[in-house]
């Protein structure tokens, strides 16, 4: 048996500058960049959320710009064999998280617990 919920949306950012990117959709969504959250670090930023909340990072990256979600589990490997089942691809298999596509195209991050509300409202899977 293991859980799982989803943790956050991801905004990827194709930038030189993650502040002027995270001061964006700071503004965008009205959250402020939380300057102080541990996830703020070098090229992340994250966005002040309440902790019932999905929680909003925005990150610079080297591909083109998107956005994705990430999936957090108290067991990423069985999360990640649900998903296959589920006809999900490991695309890439990280020291901390897995990064799978969708059937339909779409990048989702399996994470191990981030917030500490955890279990609220997770799923629990056998």
């Amino acid at each position: 048996m293991h859980r799982s919920r989803i943790n956050g949306l991801l905004i990827d950012c194709k930038t030189d500058d993650i502040d002027t990117a995270a001061q964006f959709w700071a503004a965008a969504l009205g959250r402020p960049v939380d300057m102080k959250h541990p996830g703020t670090r070098g090229n992340y930023r994250m966005l002040e959320t309440p902790p019932d909340e999905l929680s909003v990072q925005i990150q610079r990256v080297d591909h083109e710009s998107r956005v994705h979600i990430d999936i957090e589990t108290d067991d990423i490997p069985a999360e990640v064999a649900r998903l296959e089942k589920l006809g999900a691809k490991v695309d890439e298999r990280k020291e901390r998280w897995v990064i799978m596509r969708a059937p339909t195209g779409q990048r989702v991050c399996i994470v191990r617990v981030q917030r500490t509300n955890w279990p609220k409202n997770a799923s629990q899977w056998d």
